[in-house]
């Protein structure tokens, strides 16, 4: 196939044009190199590592926001794509508190952007990359003695940060495109995705950098707040299965998670242990938008994409390591 990648240089979108590429797909990345979060330096990098890795006929990325609508219409009739796999936002919880209009610019504006092109040029068929955020704080309080896994047809209605919000308004205007206009699109909900090339203001990245440097890191609450941590490989694999998948006029939420949650005294002692240093804690009371647990029941995924996550959470942090090291430590 050829398949149009939004958000091909970040995180998780470059591990997902190698994987795709690898299966034989051709693809063709978009990508706005913004900066907000971290340099856009990263993901320059990043896409000319892609560039030399993959043959230029199967992959080339383009520069381009989302949210900019005759850039974007532009693009998608010249090129056609069989697939658009919609990876490209903002991400954060805790940014997108102090700047909602930007998140909603980016995740909501742009999503319409790319759902209207795919109405307008033909494209029968989207992959949206969502969130665990959407979940919110559930009716159990998040109480911690009582764990049941999130499954795909809770109702979602009290996201708790306006990343969140953009990131169900998304599925919204999602399940609208199908019903109206009969698109057929696959929303795949992402837990706590980490691994080589993650965001350096994310978790595991900041505390593996803190604690190699001997510096604090701040740990947010008592330690007891859990998350289904899920390793980039074990997403991409349910990400090129969805693209692979997705059926014109049908809409399919997936959680793609690790199915096990991990508290964050737990991921710290595993960091500790695989670092060879001990932790120094900055405690910080907790913050807005943070919510108490996070954990996938992926059944829906493993019997309709295959989904099978293999990497446990002490073995990905060792491969997070390993790629730190090598890079120097940055």
């Amino acid at each position: 196939m050829k398949i149009l990648l939004t958000g091909a240089a970040g995180f998780i979108g470059s591990h997902t044009a190698h994987r795709m590429v690898a299966a034989g797909h051709d693809v063709v990345g978009v990508d706005s190199f913004d900066g907000y979060l971290y340099p856009s330096e990263v993901k320059r990098d990043n896409a000319r590592a892609l560039a030399v890795m993959l043959p230029p006929d199967r992959f080339r990325i383009v520069e381009a926001d989302v949210a900019d609508e005759p850039a974007i219409t532009a693009l998608v009739g010249a090129e056609r794509p069989d697939v658009i796999c919609h990876l490209a936002a903002l991400a954060g919880v805790r940014p997108s508190l102090a700047e909602p209009l930007r998140y909603t610019r980016a995740n909501v504006h742009g999503t319409t952007v790319i759902l209207e092109a795919c109405r307008r040029l033909g494209v029968t068929r989207l992959v949206f990359a969502s969130s665990s955020s959407v979940y919110g704080v559930r009716a159990d309080g998040g109480d911690l003695t009582q764990v049941v896994a999130f499954r795909e047809d809770e109702p979602c209605l009290f996201p708790a940060s306006p990343y969140a919000a953009t990131k169900r308004s998304g599925e919204l205007l999602c399940s609208t495109y199908r019903d109206v206009y009969g698109l057929g699109i696959s929303a795949l909900r992402f837990f706590t995705v980490y691994g080589p090339r993650q965001r350096p203001d994310m978790a595991i990245h900041k505390f593996v950098a803190a604690i190699a440097a001997g510096r604090p890191i701040p740990v947010f609450g008592d330690g007891t707040s859990r998350r289904d941590y899920t390793y980039v490989d074990d997403i991409v694999s349910g990400v090129v299965a969805a693209c692979e998948r997705v059926e014109p006029g049908r809409y399919t939420v997936y959680n793609l998670g690790g199915t096990v949650t991990t508290s964050l005294a737990e991921l710290i002692a595993i960091i500790e242990d695989v670092v060879g240093r001990p932790a120094v804690i900055d405690r910080q009371p907790l913050q807005p938008g943070d919510v108490p647990i996070t954990y996938a029941d992926v059944t829906r995924a493993a019997g309709d994409l295959g989904y099978a996550p293999t990497t446990s959470v002490r073995d990905g942090v060792a491969r997070f390591w390993a790629w730190y090291r090598e890079r120097g430590g940055s």
